[in-house]
């Protein structure tokens, strides 16, 4: 299945207000393994960015001023997640603001366009109840390395995501080199192994003597005779 990781960036927190996006970043995975195709852009809202969003992700206005306007990235931004699953952590904002910045454009909604959504929130709520299930949370919980994000990012994100999401489903080991069929058995198969005879050491006279002295010792602080005595004899018997 063709899965594409998703995140974004906007100038605030609801697109019903006017808010835009102002960075895009997808990640492709086939199979549950990261492809290297990737889709990053930056994007002029061409209105204010809320100063409460520019301290989460650090973008600002000047920045994006040679920046292209979303319709003149959309048909890139469509021809990349078309028909392809989104995973998306709390998918509900991004889809949000993706369906209005294509009504605007009179472009067909997510839904449509591709093959469905997985809400790594969610999935984090269900496997995680009352706990608390952010990015970083989940992060540190799978242990997974976020040095490197100081600001949120949409790009940094997504690949911190795309670890979290193999993590939530069990499947970190899909970020692993594959092993054929071969490989895998480790190229054991068919091949005899020398089964060699078991050697035994014979305690010492030595230590026959210390283990006899450790037994009475054991025979005195019970006043009769230790457990020890039982297992001893049925083995002395049979060897008679």
């Amino acid at each position: 299945m063709r899965q594409i990781i998703l995140d974004t960036e906007t100038t605030g927190l609801s697109p019903a207000e006017g808010h835009r996006i102002i960075e895009f970043a997808g990640l492709e995975m086939l199979n549950r393994k990261l492809t290297g195709r990737s889709l990053h852009l930056y994007m002029h809202p061409e209105r204010e960015i809320d100063p409460d969003a520019e301290r989460v992700h650090g973008i600002s206005l000047d920045f994006l001023a040679d920046k292209p306007k979303f319709r003149q990235v959309a048909e890139q931004i469509v021809d990349f997640i078309g028909d392809a699953e989104l995973i998306i952590h709390n998918a509900p904002f991004d889809v949000g603001f993706l369906n209005a910045e294509f009504e605007r454009l009179g472009i067909a909604p997510v839904k449509v366009l591709c093959a469905g959504v997985v809400d790594t929130l969610a999935m984090a709520r269900d496997t995680f109840p009352g706990k608390r299930n952010s990015l970083d949370a989940l992060c540190d919980r799978f242990e997974i390395d976020r040095s490197n994000r100081t600001l949120h990012g949409a790009l940094i994100d997504c690949e911190l995501l795309s670890e979290v999401y193999l993590a939530l489903t069990r499947g970190q080991e899909s970020l692993m080199m594959d092993l054929d069929d071969d490989g895998a058995s480790g190229g054991l198969v068919g091949l005899a192994f020398e089964k060699k005879p078991l050697v035994v050491l014979k305690a010492s006279e030595a230590e026959l003597a210390l283990h006899a002295d450790y037994l009475d010792a054991l025979d005195k602080a019970v006043k009769g005779s230790c457990l020890w005595r039982g297992y001893e004899a049925p083995a002395a018997e049979g060897g008679a």
